[in-house]
């Protein structure tokens, strides 16, 4: 199953999270024009919704929404969604329902002017709300991920990202940086785009002469970094004939440039990403083990959106 695949998600999952000591429940992520991150849980295993529920559980403050709106019930069957006669209706994933059980969670369930999720444990949801950053919203769950890569920042030299495209790797990796205190270029490079055969000259650089068209001295990725972050995207696509050079100047913290005799100290932090599963490249022989091992301590998964669908707008 893939991590970014909530749909797949069975009841049964959170039913074992919930004996987990999980606490399942349902999480308000927009409502009354604005995002949000109200959680409510499913106490006995169901909640009614609405804006004067009996017992006060499921309090929505909209007033597009009935005073007992919907009920949401979690069993072995699956999710029962049951609408209770409501003015504006109940949708799921974007179709009006009734009465229907999904044995497959799914991903927003809309009561007038509300959008709410279910969540297999709603405890980070009541740690904390959607926090407005200079990146955008930030929701509970890449703020857990971010604490990480803080703490990253403040105490190692080098950073493993993971998790799909447009997660925020490089928004994360700018957040590693400006983590480690240090200041300095943030120097961003997309492995995937290096054009075959110039991996080496653009990373380390070349000295005048080095081939036919170098008539000066050109700095690499590498040294544009010194003194701050190298960021190399996209890392599983690196070529193979480059990854042990980089290793030796992880290694070493010098850098030869195409072309050199003479070695140059550098220093930087280095960041990389990925949406492959460094592992199995490891084990198919397409990314060494032991570039691997030096760059991937620690590694932290940036989640997916569909993870984080409080922070939608």
């Amino acid at each position: 199953m893939g991590a970014d695949d909530q749909s797949t998600i069975r009841a049964s999952d959170a039913q074992a999270a919930s004996a987990a000591s999980a606490t399942p429940g349902l999480v308000v992520i927009f409502t009354r024009g604005q995002p949000a991150c109200a959680p409510i849980p499913l106490g006995d295993g169901e909640v009614v919704l609405g804006r004067a529920p009996a017992g006060d559980t499921g309090v929505v403050d909209d007033d597009q929404v009935s005073r007992r709106h919907a009920r949401v019930a979690l069993s072995g069957q699956g999710l029962q969604i049951t609408d209770l006669g409501s003015r504006n209706g109940t949708f799921v994933d974007g179709k009006q329902v009734e009465d229907r059980v999904f044995p497959s969670l799914p991903r927003l369930i809309r009561i007038g002017g509300t959008l709410l999720r279910f969540a297999a444990d709603v405890a980070p949801f009541q740690r904390g709300g959607v926090l407005e950053h200079e990146d955008g919203v930030i929701g509970p769950t890449l703020r857990q991920a971010r604490e990480l890569i803080a703490r990253a920042g403040a105490r190692g030299e080098t950073l493993l990202l993971t998790g799909p495209s447009g997660s925020g790797k490089e928004l994360a990796a700018r957040a590693f940086h400006a983590a480690t205190g240090r200041g300095g270029p943030f120097v961003a490079v997309n492995c995937a785009a290096i054009p075959e055969g110039l991996a080496e000259r653009l990373l380390f650089g070349a000295r005048r002469g080095a081939y036919s068209d170098a008539t000066a001295d050109a700095e690499g990725y590498v040294q544009a970094a010194h003194g701050g972050t190298l960021f190399l995207d996209e890392i599983a696509e690196l070529d193979a004939s480059v990854q042990p050079k980089l290793l030796r100047v992880l290694e070493t913290r010098e850098v030869t440039a195409l072309g050199d005799t003479r070695p140059r100290k550098v220093e930087f932090r280095l960041c990389a990403a990925t949406l492959r599963d460094l592992q199995a490249e490891v084990a198919a022989r397409r990314f060494r083990e032991d570039l691997y091992y030096r760059i991937g301590r620690p590694e932290v998964r940036v989640p997916a959106l569909t993870e984080r669908i409080e922070e939608l707008p």
